[in-house]
């Protein structure tokens, strides 16, 4: 009764173990394409109708729901990622998402992104003030630097606010090497590099 007992944790454990590389490689097939999307989108540009403005064309911008519509590039860490429009689990398991109700580069607010620290911000932690992100929108390159981090509880909703200034806010789960649902956010606060 043992031995079957045994060999009964010990097939649960290689299942949880093959549900887990599985979701492992999905979300990196998911990324891949996101990626060949987001180049995609960046390459074609945005098209100027009528007597539109390339300003005007930046304050209208939006992007459709799971759309992935740009790249964010972590020169420290040499990753291009793919940015999804959404942070819901779906949106996320393609990239880095877009809190969709926040701005988009050149709009002059709070650009909110996100992502999981196990996948797209893996080795987050080694990020230090004077960084930079750089976002690719099919109108052009952005720049920014970090300032200013933090660390706040997971259900904090204050980072989500009006800042009266373009800010990129890049958020991930913290602890980063915590196991499970980690109980708190750590948010970077990156501002235009001025060209």
């Amino acid at each position: 009764m043992r031995r079957i007992i045994s060999i009964l944790f010990i097939v649960v454990g290689l299942g949880f173990v093959g549900v887990a590389v599985y979701q492992l490689w999905d979300g990196h097939q998911a990324q891949k394409q996101s990626i060949v999307q987001a180049k995609e989108k960046i390459d074609n540009g945005i098209e100027l109708k009528g007597d539109k403005t390339l300003e005007e064309a930046i304050e209208e911008y939006t992007a459709e729901y799971e759309e992935a519509f740009a790249t964010l590039e972590i020169p420290k860490l040499g990753k291009t990622l793919p940015i999804v429009e959404g942070t819901d689990p779906d949106a996320l398991n393609k990239g880095v998402g877009h809190l969709s109700n926040s701005m988009y580069p050149g709009q002059n607010e709070q650009i909110l992104l996100s992502g999981h620290r196990d996948t797209v911000f893996r080795n987050f932690g080694e990020l230090e003030l004077g960084d930079t992100f750089i976002v690719e929108m099919p109108y052009g390159e952005f720049t920014y630097e970090i300032r200013d981090t933090e660390i706040v509880p997971e259900d904090d909703t204050t980072v989500i606010r009006e800042m009266g200034e373009e800010v990129l806010v890049v958020t991930t789960c913290y602890p980063f090497h915590y196991v499970g649902n980690a109980p708190e956010r750590f948010v970077a606060y990156a501002y235009p590099v001025a060209e």
